[in-house]
């Protein structure tokens, strides 16, 4: 079964009464019991991200997950581009509108922040708790000491913040960026990960930080967890080498650099 992303609305009178009547003649016997085993099989997506609904990375990645089994998809994300915001909320609660991203999936576009998006979504908008939260695809990497300035990485911050799991994904710079790369590896992530999502089985002390080069042949070498680099510098944004044979990346820019797609546990607070 495949749910497809939706907008929220509020319910109406008529939806409201008709609830209630169903409850008071016991709702439907064993059709609602199916209904029930149904849904604990769905898997609720949040999708945002910080380049805003009107992102190119964002759309490849709903146009991904709702190719999934069995998956609800939420989009709601900033209305502009919020890059380099980190996980900052705005002093006045955000307000929120009907849009669709540009390949015409429904959204809510957020007047404010990738946190305050991510805020809005789980007070405003879902009527259940996400099981995981998807940040992306970003365009550009966000790798080592700047992940914390990052408001991809920012969003799914937060979301760990509140209690749920959450990844964020980041494509390497590039013209054009190969966002199919890193949609491909996030689909794989929530796959591995979908049972233990399901039942509340992931930690939230930390956020899957995930990032993908663009290489020239399209391929990148392979997935490989490792740390954040403390230091950085301007060789982050170096060119990847996918052609290299450095089989023992150090960090994530080390393993981005020789054409991994890398994958690391950011904490949800910055250290002191």
């Amino acid at each position: 079964m495949r749910v497809r992303a939706r907008a929220w609305k509020p319910l109406t009178a008529a939806v409201l009464v008709g609830a209630v009547a169903l409850a008071a003649c016991g709702g439907g016997g064993d059709d609602d019991d199916a209904s029930d085993d149904a849904d604990a099989n769905v898997l609720r997506i949040l999708v945002t991200n910080d380049d805003g609904v009107t992102g190119e990375g964002i759309d490849a990645l709903v146009t991904g997950l709702e190719t999934l089994p069995d998956v609800e998809v939420t989009v709601v994300a900033p209305a502009e581009d919020r890059s380099g915001t980190g996980d900052t909320i705005s002093d006045t609660p955000p307000t929120g509108s009907e849009t669709t991203l540009i390949g015409g999936h429904s959204a809510i576009a957020v007047a404010g922040f990738p946190a305050d998006s991510v805020l809005y979504a789980l007070d405003e908008v879902l009527d259940q708790r996400p099981h995981v939260v998807v940040s992306g695809v970003n365009k550009g990497q966000n790798l080592g000491p700047v992940v914390f300035a990052s408001g991809t990485v920012g969003a799914a911050r937060t979301a760990a913040g509140r209690g749920v799991p959450a990844l964020a994904v980041s494509q390497g710079l590039a013209d054009p960026p190969n966002y199919a790369a890193a949609v491909d590896l996030a689909l794989n992530w929530v796959t591995d990960h979908r049972k233990d999502l399901l039942v509340g089985d992931v930690q939230t002390e930390t956020i899957a930080n995930m990032n993908v080069p663009t290489c020239p042949t399209g391929e990148v070498r392979g997935l490989v967890d490792v740390p954040s680099a403390i230091d950085g510098g301007e060789r982050m944004f170096n060119p990847p080498d996918c052609a290299s044979t450095e089989n023992h990346p150090t960090d994530d820019i080390d393993g981005f650099l020789n054409g991994y797609a890398t994958l690391a546990n950011v904490p949800i607070d910055p250290p002191t």
